[in-house]
């Protein structure tokens, strides 16, 4: 074996087989690999998700971890878990359904695992530079696929997505560009323009390729609320003013250039119209349908809900005898809380928005990890109205790297000031 890959996976050399550090540093590897596979590969996002908790088992302190569960962040988490579990035992639908619609939640497990590996490893930023450096290269590939659909890498690929589809991209793609808007500013404030340049472009091709090669309605109505947010943290209202006005004309020109962009924007009222005058299922359309069928299931059991995995089975019965759009079928009401709330009741969503509130309260403060962190669980509850995002693949695991992460940054950051507070004295 080389030397760099001893120095990259230090806990299989021999010598070092017991050595917890060296596990320690595996397992920092792994996460760094799921970061990267996630954009591109779910398969090897999820291999590497499992050899991380395998690497982690040598040097695991058992009673350290179970404390750790005591905190809102992690114990919330689990609570919607259970819930999940226990949602099992009132559902109508086969046991292969119930314990399948249980797998989307079983990833907040990892959550308070990333809580408590990395408030002890000084490698978390390594695992969001990873992140950002694919989302980078999937980008590259886009624009390439772009001009040359054959170089896609999967059949049938979307225009401009070389994996995977649109959707996850642009919540990639989303993510990024305003999570870079914080070091710029920070960079621009200590004068260091050429750095902050490149994090600059490198944030507005993000943006270019989403109004220009692969457009998302959701992405369209979400970062603008990302932006206004950091803007009230960290601008002022001078500076807003001034960006809002450069924004407005920009979005003008992008408006006035991009085609897939004006193409993307006139479904909104077109596919609203197909439906509501010709009952034909536009994706508008079947949304409000599955909406409003959503919150007639939800006030039927409004406490407990219908048990989980039922979803589908409710859909399924209430479509016999409809046409049209009011004849489909879904396991998915594209609403994450009224996913929540059909299975689960008003149990279920209080769960839901506690975790929400618990995990934003978490990022509030100053500093990059603050920053990522925030932005992460906004996009997840700002999507959320439009997708289930905490149950799908590549979503539900952007907010669990996210928060588990950027979250034991801020933790770990806040217990050495308050060590360095204490050493201080009166």
């Amino acid at each position: 074996m080389s030397a760099l890959a001893r120095e990259q996976l230090p806990a299989l050399s021999p010598r070092r087989w017991h050595d917890p550090a060296a596990w320690s540093t595996t397992a920092d590897v792994f996460a760094i690999l799921i970061a990267v596979a996630l954009p591109w590969s779910t398969s090897l996002a999820s291999i590497s998700a499992a050899a991380f908790l395998v690497s982690m088992a040598p040097f695991f302190d058992v009673r350290a971890f179970l404390r750790s569960l005591q905190r809102p962040v992690c114990a919330l988490p689990i609570a919607l878990l259970a819930l999940a579990l226990a949602g099992t035992l009132w559902s109508n639908v086969s046991w292969a359904e119930r314990f399948y619609a249980v797998g989307p939640s079983t990833k907040f497990l990892m959550l308070p695992v990333l809580f408590y590996h990395f408030e002890r490893s000084a490698r978390g930023r390594q695992v969001f530079i990873a992140f950002l450096a694919s989302c980078a290269a999937l980008m590259a590939m886009s624009w390439i696929v772009a001009f040359d659909p054959r170089l896609a890498l999967k059949s049938g690929a979307e225009y401009g997505v070389p994996v995977k589809n649109y959707i996850d991209q642009s919540q990639e793609f989303a993510l990024c560009a305003v999570a870079l808007a914080y070091p710029v500013i920070g960079l621009l404030r200590a004068r260091r323009i050429w750095p902050a340049t490149l994090l600059a472009a490198l944030s507005l091709s993000f943006v270019v390729n989403m109004l220009f090669v692969s457009v998302s309605r959701t992405a369209l109505v979400t970062i603008p609320l990302m932006l206004a947010v950091f803007a009230l943290l960290h601008l002022k209202w001078r500076s807003i003013v001034i960006i809002g006005c450069a924004t407005a004309v920009l979005g003008g020109l992008a408006w006035a250039t991009s085609p897939p962009l004006r193409r993307t924007t006139a479904t909104f009222l077109r596919d609203y119209q197909l439906y509501k005058e010709r009952n034909i299922p536009t994706s508008i359309g079947l949304r409000l349908m599955f909406w409003e069928k959503s919150l007639r299931f939800i006030s039927e059991a409004p406490l407990f809900g219908h048990g989980t995995g039922s979803i589908r089975a409710l859909f399924e019965e209430d479509a016999v005898g409809q046409f049209g759009a009011a004849a489909e079928v879904v396991a998915n009401p594209h609403n994450q809380t009224l996913s929540v709330g059909i299975q689960w009741g008003a149990i279920g969503i209080v769960l839901l928005f506690a975790m929400w509130l618990v995990h934003l309260s978490l990022f509030r403060g100053e500093g990059l990890a603050a920053w990522i962190g925030l932005m992460v669980v906004l996009q997840n509850i700002f999507t959320s109205a439009f997708n289930s995002h905490l149950f799908d693949f590549n979503e539900g695991w952007m907010y669990v790297l996210g928060v588990g992460i950027a979250g034991s940054m801020v933790l770990a950051a806040r217990s050495q000031a308050s060590v360095a507070r204490e050493s201080a004295g009166p």
